[in-house]
């Protein structure tokens, strides 16, 4: 199954999305994962603030096999995995969606 598609506007709105995604809620994570790591071990102590952890990794992981069931392009499931450790599905999905959306020819 592949995508549709994309106009310049779908495209400029994704890529906004994706720059949220990675520069916003991923951003402060990338932060203090670097510089204030035992502030991000306390937090991640913490029983809500771990199962929104858990629940992300088990939302990739099924989203990554839904991928690899019905591949949408030619970058697929380990593609979509590096993409959301690296930051996050906020910019995961997005990204994927563009990199796999063919280009409209005039």
């Amino acid at each position: 199954m592949a995508i549709a598609p994309l106009t310049p506007p779908q495209r400029v709105l994704l890529t906004l999305v994706a720059l949220f995604g990675l520069l916003g809620p991923n951003g402060v994570f990338i932060y203090y994962a670097l510089f204030r790591w035992n502030d991000l071990l306390a937090g991640m102590r913490h029983p809500v603030a771990l199962a929104f952890v858990i629940e992300a990794m088990v939302v990739m992981v099924l989203l990554a096999a839904m991928i690899a069931l019905r591949p949408i392009g030619r970058w697929g499931w380990k593609t979509f995995l590096a993409l959301s450790l690296i930051g996050g599905l906020a910019f995961s999905i997005p990204a994927l969606i563009l990199m796999n959306a063919p280009r409209i020819t005039k």
